[in-house]
């Protein structure tokens, strides 16, 4: 089983270098938003650069998962590749595990710009182990975000997933308060914010890099999400899969 998963994870790997546009996009876009609004506004400032460099990662990781996961399973979908692989004894395991650790390596690549200029532009300054914490921090709360995109990629044709997976995006990311600080919201996005699962991800990753006390209710707003997600995915999957082979 364990070769199978790294064959479906080298081709998967494969694809992403020969078509590179879904590694920019969740590489550049957090750079140039940690450039334009991290580095003028709070560089100077250690606690709250360190902050705003978790938030960025984080929005790499959305896009790698929430957008870039939805698009690639759709696309899937729609090649006569996807059916014949269904009709293999070994089962949807290997497959899937091999996109997930594609997105895995998509988010870690992701994050290394966002550091970089962290490191050369602000004076954000985590330890070793809050480094570590960060980044296993991202890695869990990308979850939702992950198991949302298999979701739109199962029930939608790829030209869809991309449209909704960008609706979905920036409104997760505003208001979940990891591209502006949630101080100078209005109080109706702030009273929001602790429903949308961006905002227990940015509450873990802002304990986990910075040290900042989590608020409780995102956080459980985080699991809920992420278990419905899970569920909602479940169901979308063999929904597919009843449609198109039964």
């Amino acid at each position: 089983m364990s070769s199978l998963v790294m064959a479906h994870t080298r081709h998967q790997v494969l694809e992403q270098i020969r078509v590179p546009i879904g590694l920019l996009a969740s590489s550049l876009f957090p750079a140039i938003s940690m450039l334009a609004f991290a580095v003028p506004f709070v560089g100077d400032d250690p606690l709250a650069s360190t902050i705003s460099t978790g938030s960025m990662t984080l929005v790499g990781a959305m896009s790698a998962t929430l957008m870039g996961l939805s698009i690639t399973v759709a696309q899937d979908r729609e090649q006569p590749w996807d059916p014949y692989l269904r009709t293999l004894p070994a089962g949807p395991l290997p497959r899937f595990a091999g996109r997930i650790l594609t997105t895995t390596a998509v988010m870690l690549v992701s994050m290394v710009p966002v550091l970089l200029i962290a490191a050369l532009f602000t004076e954000a300054a985590v330890t070793p182990l809050r480094l570590l914490l960060g980044v296993g921090a991202v890695l869990v709360s990308s979850l939702p975000f992950m198991l949302i995109g298999l979701v739109l990629g199962f029930l939608l044709p790829s030209k869809a997933a991309i449209g909704v997976s960008q609706v979905l995006f920036f409104p997760f990311a505003i208001v979940g308060g990891l591209m502006l600080p949630l101080e100078v919201m209005p109080e109706l996005v702030r009273t929001i914010s602790s429903f949308v699962p961006s905002r227990g991800a940015g509450e873990l990753v802002w304990w986990a890099s910075a040290g900042v006390e989590p608020d409780v209710l995102p956080l459980v707003t985080m699991a809920v999400w992420t278990v419905a997600a899970g569920a909602v995915a479940a169901w979308a999957y063999r929904r597919d899969e009843g449609r198109r082979y039964s």
